[in-house]
This record gives structure tokens, sequence and C-alpha cells, in this order.
């Protein structure tokens, strides 16, 4: 075990070196050839979570924007994660916008990219999934909008049509900073009809027969109190079935690299982690304890998940913290939270989703 952290410690460090966006694409790559020497899976019914016809063997999942193509689903699965989202993926190929799009600020442990959903397209994706048979997780779909396109929330239809049978779930993403103007989906109005096409399709397709896919919504960190209850009414009274909380932010708070601050684009890892935990608990305390929330943003640490916790998530994703922390980090977070729901003498983890979203939900988003 320690020999393979210390290997793992070497291979990060190794890929530091290079250019973020293609330190990512060699990661992918290495991945892809399904050989390496993984940390322990941690699974236990303690810390499992069932979510309609699905049951997640542990809460940490990995973000959608990593494995954007569904390259390398498996492969993540075995290194522990309880669930892979692949994308975001949208109706025609897309390049993204321009290189440089993705920046390390080491010292901040933090990433800012500007990508732009670049990805191969539903119909590419579509063939590799089909591809893929069986995992060990469980597979979300992560669908979004083309920034040329003339009708966003048809693109989005589109997704939920081509992917019906082969998601788990499907997460609509309307909280990219890097495409302009879908956060402005976000908005009551504009929110309600993309919803109500994107579930009237998902019941189009339960209608012929097939698996009713739960869909979950994700949302930005850059809301106010005001947009928050906005959201939150349209997913109560169109039932969704559950939030992805949040995106990256388009906020700088302070920062120690001053200089890659001043790059354009979405930030995560650790210095997002308060602003998302906050909007996390607000939305509990909103949505109230029946709706499946995951939280994301900023965890980079069992202690740090756990915190996600209690303020109100139900399941984890992470992402910008795998740049800093390799592999280990999830079988770490897994375990940690086992062990904290033992010590606390819970028969499940879920027992203490929201135990702190008091506290969470009352501090300001500034």
């Amino acid at each position: 075990m320690k020999l393979m952290r210390t290997l793992n410690k070497v291979g990060l460090k190794s890929l530091h070196i290079l250019d973020p966006e293609v330190s990512h694409a060699v990661t992918v790559k290495m991945l892809r050839t399904g050989l390496g020497v993984w940390p322990k899976q941690i699974q236990d019914k303690a810390i499992s979570y069932t979510l309609g016809d699905l049951t997640f063997q542990n809460p940490v999942g990995m973000a959608a924007g990593f494995d954007k193509n569904a390259e390398v689903p498996k492969t993540l699965f075995k290194i522990g994660f309880g669930h892979v989202e692949v994308g975001t993926l949208t109706p025609q190929p897309q390049q993204g916008n321009q290189r440089p799009r993705n920046f390390r600020l080491t010292k901040d442990r933090a990433v800012i990219n500007r990508y732009g959903f670049n990805n191969d397209g539903h119909m590419v994706v579509r063939r590799r999934l089909e591809k893929l048979g069986k995992t060990n997780g469980i597979l979300g779909v992560n669908i979004g909008a083309n920034k040329t396109s003339d009708d966003r929330s048809g693109d989005y239809v589109k997704g939920i049509h081509r992917f019906n049978d082969v998601a788990d779930y499907f997460a609509v993403n309307i909280s990219s900073p890097n495409t302009p103007g879908l956060r402005d989906l976000q908005a009551k109005d504009q929110l309600h009809e993309l919803l109500s096409r994107v579930l009237t399709a998902r019941d189009e397709e339960h209608a012929k027969g097939k698996r009713k896919v739960p869909v979950l919504l994700k949302i930005a960190p850059d809301v106010t109190e005001e947009g928050l209850q906005d959201i939150a009414q349209v997913a109560l009274e169109l039932k969704v079935d559950g939030l992805i909380v949040s995106n990256t932010t388009i906020t700088r708070p302070p920062l120690k690299d001053q200089k890659q601050a001043q790059e354009a684009g979405g930030l995560s890892g650790e210095p997002l982690f308060r602003l998302s935990t906050i909007v996390l608990a607000k939305m509990r305390r909103l949505v109230g304890p029946d709706m499946p929330i995951i939280g994301v943003g900023g965890i980079h640490s069992g202690e740090t998940a756990w915190t996600k916790i209690c303020a109100g998530a139900n399941l984890l994703q992470i992402y910008s913290a795998m740049v800093y922390e390799g592999p280990d980090l999830v079988a770490d977070i897994n375990q940690y939270l086992l062990d904290k729901t033992i010590e606390n003498g819970l028969s499940s983890l879920q027992e203490a989703v929201g135990s702190n979203m008091q506290a969470w939900a009352d501090e300001p988003l500034s």
C-alpha cells in the first residue's frame, strides 16, 4: 500500500511538468490502457445510497469534465468511484474555446478552466457507451447545448432521447460559465421551460417501455438568494429527481497565485469549498430533506467530504483535488466517511446528511 502511494505521488509530480491540458490527455490515455495498481475499493452498506432504482455502493463520484467523452469509466470504477459522470455532451461535436484554457493554481490547489464543452458529440459517444457493457458502478451522462444552437433547450431534449437507454442518470448542465448565455437558463421562466421539455422527453422514453431515468439539475454557485429560491421552486414543482451543487465559480476569493487568478473561466478546487458548501446548505434548506443532492466543489479530504455530507449532501463528486492528491484520495475519503459513520454510532452515513445544514445555510453568499 505504501509503495503504491509513493508511485502514485511520483506519477503525479511527473504529470505536473506538462501543460495542464496535455497532462489531462496523457492521464486519460494511461487510464485507457486499463493497467495500473489501484487503491483498495471501499464499499460498505453503511455508506451506500439508493436513488430510485439505483444503488450507489459508495458516495464518492467522479464529476463531469474529466472523462468528457466516456473513454475510461470502467477504469475509474476500478479506482474506487461509486459513480462516474461523463460529459458534458452536446448534439454536435465541439472544439471548445481556444487554448490555453486550463490553468493550475498550484499554491491554491485550484484550477481555472474555460474549455467550453469540448466533446466528440452525441453520435460518437453513444457508440462508445454501447460498447461499454456492464460496469461496476453508476454511470451518469451530463448533457449540454452547443454554443451555436438556435434552440438550447432542444439540445438537452436530444440528449435525453440519445442516451436514455445507456445512462443510469442524467445531469442537466446549465451552470458552466464557459458557454456564453448558458447560465441564463437558470432564470425561473427559462428553467421551467427547459426542465418541462427535458422531463417530458424522459417520460416519452419511459412510455415506450424503457426505464425511467432520473434527471438531476446541475447549478452554479454564483446565484443570488432569490435565484436559489426560484431554482428550488421550479425543481420541486416539476419533481426533478435531484440536484448537483455546484459547478465552478466565476468569482475570485483571495488567491495566492494572482497571475493565474486573472484568467477567465470557472474556478474549482479548494478555494471553491466554502461558497459551494454554503449554496449546498441553502438549497437543502429550500428543497427539504427528501430531494437527493450531490455535493461538489472543493472537496479534498475526508474531513471536507464529511462537512459536505453534514451540510446536506447525499452523494459527493470530486475532480480538481485529484490533480493534486491522485487516485488514493477516493479510498481515503470513503474510508474516512465509513469511520465517521461508525464513530458517531450511525447505522448509515445518510443519517448525518444535513446535521449541520443550518449553520452553513445561515452564512452569506458573498
